[in-house]
């Protein structure tokens, strides 16, 4: 699903010069569910910028689902995020002046389809997350837990092949947290692969393999 290969990212300043990622090598397989740990600012959130193509790395190739990527065209990553790529972040960025059912439409309105049939869509995304009762909401009208879950249904709503998922349940209680979890297990049981970097070593140990990484490279 994803490959990188000898992949380093830099980034300079006039007097500095940070190595964010180096040197690595890591595969993603098709339906993996993989846990990303690490202290912060080892690289981790970087990483996911790379594999969701929101990012260019200084050296080195990643390809999404055998395709290698050039990343010379914003127009054309764009498009691929849009088909194949879902985001989830731990700070939700959904729009406050949007319903749920607004938010988690505004994928669809970079695909072909009528205004019925984007509605019909993020409806049934909006349900497959439990939100059904609150898709006339504000994000304000809601609980944190709830704003996760209208986050992870704008996320799904255009049936993406990979879900990466940027500390999800950073923001929220435990309880919540798992509720979350138990969300992305049935999505990647649904087929989704699924990348979630994460703080918490019990949620980690919940997914296939974890990844960890230290000062910018991989240790395990």
């Amino acid at each position: 699903m994803i490959e990188l290969r000898g992949v380093t990212k830099l980034y300079r300043t006039d007097r500095i010069e940070t190595v964010a990622l180096e040197d690595l090598d890591l595969t993603i397989g098709y339906g993996e569910f993989v846990a990303v740990m690490g202290p912060s600012g080892c690289g981790k959130s970087t990483l996911l910028n790379l594999m969701g193509l929101l990012d260019e790395p200084t050296r080195g190739s990643v390809a999404v689902g055998g395709r290698p990527i050039t990343f010379g065209s914003d127009a054309a990553l764009a498009r691929l995020r849009n088909e194949s790529i879902g985001f989830v972040f731990q700070s939700f960025h959904l729009v406050p002046d949007l319903t749920v059912l607004d938010n988690v439409e505004i994928p669809l309105l970079y695909r072909k389809g009528t205004a019925s049939e984007r509605r019909r869509t993020a409806l049934a995304a909006i349900e497959r997350v439990g939100l059904a009762s609150r898709a006339h909401h504000l994000p304000s009208q809601l609980s944190g837990g709830q704003q996760q879950r209208a986050a992870v249904a704008r996320a799904i709503v255009g049936k993406p092949r990979l879900l990466l998922a940027d500390e999800p349940t950073g923001n929220l209680d435990s309880r919540m947290g798992d509720e979350i979890l138990a969300l992305l297990q049935g999505l990647n049981a649904d087929g989704a692969t699924v990348v979630m970097v994460t703080h918490d070593t019990r949620l980690a140990d919940s997914a296939h393999r974890i990844v960890r990484l230290f000062d910018g490279r991989q240790v395990q």
